[in-house]
């Protein structure tokens, strides 16, 4: 069976895929020629399309022999058999994974245009391509998915060989071919119509995808209710949360506060108002019961706290489709910071923070990049926080806020803390890059 062109087979591989429809599902497509199939796959699932970026590593006197892949966050898959039987030496290898890594940003940059990346972790990842020869950027996409979080991944394509398709079941937990012949040739074989895809039609397919997912969100049963008082049912008890979103909102921050605080602190509340004006969603969270807060352990095990946020955050991608960041006062400062070293967040905020509650091995697993506020005046803290910096190794800033004390009360002390606070997390929609960053203190 041969394809007209990649609108028939995107068409043809969602006919084969209709049991995922009403699934939490993402829809992952991998440029060029796999993103036109991949829309009519998320067009008929009713599910979100994003672009996974991988490049092929070609042996350089035939590029297109395969003998690995590179990905997004620093994944390389390499093919031992070609590299052996190719003679490709290790400074061929390095010339060309350079040259493709460079391709790589660029096309992430040209086809996201600022959109930051459909959140994966904890959902099925349906990922197509128009088709797969030695399936070297399968593979190294379904393994950044899964070092995503994926919950379940399906590869998806319209036509590979079925040698291919047994290796990448290893890394799957579905494979979806609707071709896989013996005597396989190439995939522009199995097209009528294989003209090249051009850049502006990946990032023209993507907006109207994302202009789709804007005008139609999906109402699907447990979606966050319209009121902004809410509870978060998780690891068998129901956590008092306020919540906020506004519309067209490309994250949530998650705030987790201090000892003694709670979701109706007004100094959160007056930062995460300025947040919600800048167009981010909020979410003031309780981490301990009622009956939970009367017992002080609670309060300082920062464990716990950091389970109850990850949870939280994996929640919030789930109802609210958005990736999320971290807002942490006091102790909740460090529960967040504990919650990101096991976690994908955006980025980390603390205000008067107690960093040197989590970790010197927690400290340095952080990827997220963390901004640490804290009053020029609140001595001790600002110590601790200096420690806890030197042990960061992720893109970090140590913001002091002359004047003020622990709790930010002095004028304007606290306005500064919310524009700190804005501009982070606004400049940091992206997540964290794989390269280390390190900031001086301000």
């Amino acid at each position: 069976m041969r394809f007209d062109d990649r609108v028939d087979a995107g068409r043809r591989l969602a006919d084969a895929l209709d049991g995922l429809r009403g699934a939490d599902a993402v829809v992952l497509g991998l440029p060029r020629g796999g993103i036109p199939v991949a829309y009519q796959v998320a067009r008929s699932l009713d599910a979100p399309l994003d672009v996974l970026v991988v490049r092929k590593l070609g042996v350089p006197w035939q590029p297109e022999l395969a003998f690995g892949a590179i990905g997004e966050h620093g994944v390389r898959v390499l093919n031992d058999d070609v590299l052996d039987a190719a003679g490709v030496s290790v400074a061929e290898q390095a010339r060309v994974e350079e040259r493709e890594r460079a391709e790589l940003e660029r096309r992430v940059a040209t086809y996201r245009v600022g959109r930051p990346p459909v959140p994966v972790r904890g959902r099925t990842v349906v990922v197509v391509d128009d088709g797969l020869a030695t399936g070297a950027t399968a593979l190294a996409a379904c393994r950044v998915v899964r070092g995503q979080g994926a919950a379940r991944i399906v590869l998806a394509v319209p036509v590979a060989p079925d040698r291919t398709l047994s290796r990448l079941r290893a890394v799957t937990d579905d494979v979806v071919c609707l071709e896989a012949p013996a005597a396989f040739g190439s995939v522009g074989a199995w097209y009528r119509d294989f003209d090249q895809t051009p850049d502006a039609e990946v990032t023209a397919l993507l907006a109207r995808a994302a202009e789709r997912e804007r005008e139609h969100p999906r109402d699907d049963e447990g979606s966050l209710p319209a009121d902004p008082e809410l509870e978060v049912p998780l690891d068998g008890v129901r956590l008092a949360a306020r919540f906020a979103l506004p519309g067209g909102a490309p994250a949530v921050v998650v705030f987790a506060h201090g000892s003694g605080s709670s979701r109706h602190s007004p100094r959160n509340q007056y930062v995460a108002t300025e947040l919600n004006r800048a167009g981010l969603g909020t979410l003031l969270l309780d981490l301990l019961t009622e009956d939970e807060e009367g017992d002080r352990a609670n309060v300082f095990d920062t464990l716990l706290l950091a389970r109850r946020l990850r949870g939280t955050a994996d929640w919030l991608r789930r109802e609210a489709g958005l990736p999320v960041s971290y807002f942490g006062a006091s102790t909740g400062a460090a529960a967040c910071l504990e919650a990101a070293a096991d976690d994908d967040v955006l980025a980390i905020v603390s205000r008067g923070g107690r960093p040197d509650l989590a970790s010197a091995a927690t400290l340095a697993r952080v990827r997220a990049p963390t901004l640490l506020v804290v009053g020029s005046l609140d001595k001790q803290v600002l110590s601790l926080n200096r420690l806890a910096a030197d042990r960061l190794h992720c893109e970090h800033r140590l913001a002091v806020v002359p004047g003020a004390t622990h709790l930010f009360t002095e004028p304007g002390t606290l306005d500064t803390v919310a524009e700190l606070a804005r501009d982070w997390f606004t400049s940091h929609l992206t997540g964290p890059d794989t390269a280390v960053r390190r900031h001086s203190p301000a």
